[in-house]
């Protein structure tokens, strides 16, 4: 490596390793990684050959967000940074500092760049929280180079940062921990004797770290804090070993335990009285399946596939709209996340079970697949194939086409499919909620064709 001006200092990342670590200190603060190697999750973000790590193992790093939902790791890998990087760093948090704060740290910056060249990294946390005067007091000096910032946000930085500050930083998107990651970072808590649990010679029982796991729901934070109550609670057995019980677990988070396997027969049973619920037309059972699935740990993503489907499948053109709203939910949860996307899931759910019902569609859908499987298909008839192309009109095609708009009402009797490929009308509109309307408009051109035949 070639010489610097700062080879007379210590390696930062070999100087990690010898933190002096704060027992009083909550354990996901003790069990932070205290270089790269050690973080958990987000390989895509820091996984070996990314760009973020190289600029971080470099020290090389430009003005970055990292957005993501809590306990994913934006802060700790923060926390590396500072302890791997060269620069100067300093910590805000949006919630407690002012202007005034962080104009007295970039002069101090702009001093020490100029007195000894030395960067200054900024690291703004929650930086959603900042307002506009804020976040625009940070653009000159991120912009002239005076500081380098690392913001964190648990909000959308497209909405909720300036966005002249995001054209001056790299965005990236954190994900919430899968449960692989968080199960490693317990177990790695439990026999940690230095940071972690590992004097209290604890054990999960299975049923107790699933519903760790269940209910940390990726919140690396929020998994391990309740870990450290259970362990803690606790009493040890006469060889010194404490076992966490299901029931330990329950009380770490103060949420009991529900009956629910999302790869077992609990999870179809449920499903399926969500779905007849709303088939059914009650809404109370609909909102109270719904929201026992979400409180087991349930994809709401699944939840969401399973309105839009019944919308269209027992609702259908009885209203159309339950469809649109059904939709409409399954944006909202991918544009504002849980818990808040609870509230338009709910609504979907009580409109599609308080709408008129119609499975007209799926009949028709039945029918037409039959007769393709079963029937002759025949050519399409003349009169409706393409006649654009040089040559068609030629072969006759389109000849004796008649244009609807050119009859009152815009309907004209004519034949649309070959003769015998169909056993009779598909669609067969119910008298339920707007398909009234529709099985009038219908039998009234049906009976027109047969009063012109």
């Amino acid at each position: 490596m070639a010489s610097t001006l700062f080879d007379d200092e210590p390696n930062p990342s070999e100087a990690a390793t010898t933190i002096e670590v704060d027992r009083n200190a909550p354990l996901a603060a003790r069990m932070r990684p205290r270089v790269l190697d050690e973080f958990v999750g987000q390989a895509h973000i820091v996984g070996e050959g990314t760009l973020l790590r190289r600029a971080i193992e470099r020290d090389q790093l430009s003005s970055v967000l990292f957005w993501g939902p809590p306990g994913c790791g934006k802060s700790t890998l923060a926390m590396l940074i500072a302890r791997h990087t060269r620069a100067h760093f300093e910590t805000f948090s949006a919630v407690l500092s002012g202007v005034a704060e962080i104009r007295k740290a970039f002069e101090a910056a702009r001093q020490r760049r100029k007195a000894s060249g030395k960067r200054t990294i900024l690291f703004v946390d929650e930086i959603h929280r900042f307002n506009k005067a804020q976040q625009d007091a940070l653009l000159p000096h991120v912009e002239d180079g005076t500081i380098t910032l690392i913001g964190a946000t648990t909000e959308n930085p497209y909405f909720e940062v300036n966005t002249p500050l995001i054209s001056r930083s790299r965005i990236f998107r954190f994900e919430a921990l899968k449960e692989a990651d968080i199960r490693d970072l317990m177990r790695r808590a439990l026999d940690d004797e230095e940071r972690g649990l590992g004097q209290y010679h604890a054990m999960l029982e299975p049923e107790a770290e699933e519903h760790l796991l269940l209910v940390g729901n990726g919140d690396a934070r929020s998994t391990l804090g309740a870990l450290e109550t259970a362990v803690q609670a606790a009493e040890p057995d006469l060889q010194g070993q404490r076992i966490i019980t299901l029931a330990l677990a329950e009380q770490a988070v103060q949420q009991r335990a529900l009956a629910y396997d999302k790869n077992g027969d609990q999870h179809y049973d449920i499903v399926s009285a969500f779905i007849k619920s709303m088939r059914g037309s009650d809404p109370d059972a609909a909102i109270y399946w719904m929201h026992r699935m979400l409180a087991a740990g349930e994809d709401p993503r699944f939840i969401c596939r399973r309105l839009v489907i019944h919308a269209a499948e027992d609702v259908g053109l009885a209203d159309p709209m339950a469809l649109v709203v059904a939709n409409a939910a399954a944006h909202a949860l991918e544009f504002v996340g849980l818990p808040e996307a609870q509230i338009p899931m709910t609504q979907a759910a009580i409109y599609i079970a308080c709408a008129p019902k119609s499975n007209a569609v799926v009949k028709a859908i039945a029918k037409v697949q039959e007769d393709l499987r079963t029937r002759p298909q025949g050519p399409v008839p003349i009169h409706l194939r393409d006649s654009h192309y040089k040559g068609a009109k030629a072969l006759g095609h389109g000849r004796g086409y008649k244009y609807p708009h050119d009859y009152p009402g815009n309907y004209v009797k004519d034949t649309y499919v070959p003769e015998g490929a169909t056993s009779g009308p598909y669609y067969e509109p119910t008298g339920n909620g707007r398909e009234a309307t529709l099985r009038e408009r219908v039998e009234r051109w049906r009976n027109a064709e047969q009063d012109e035949s």
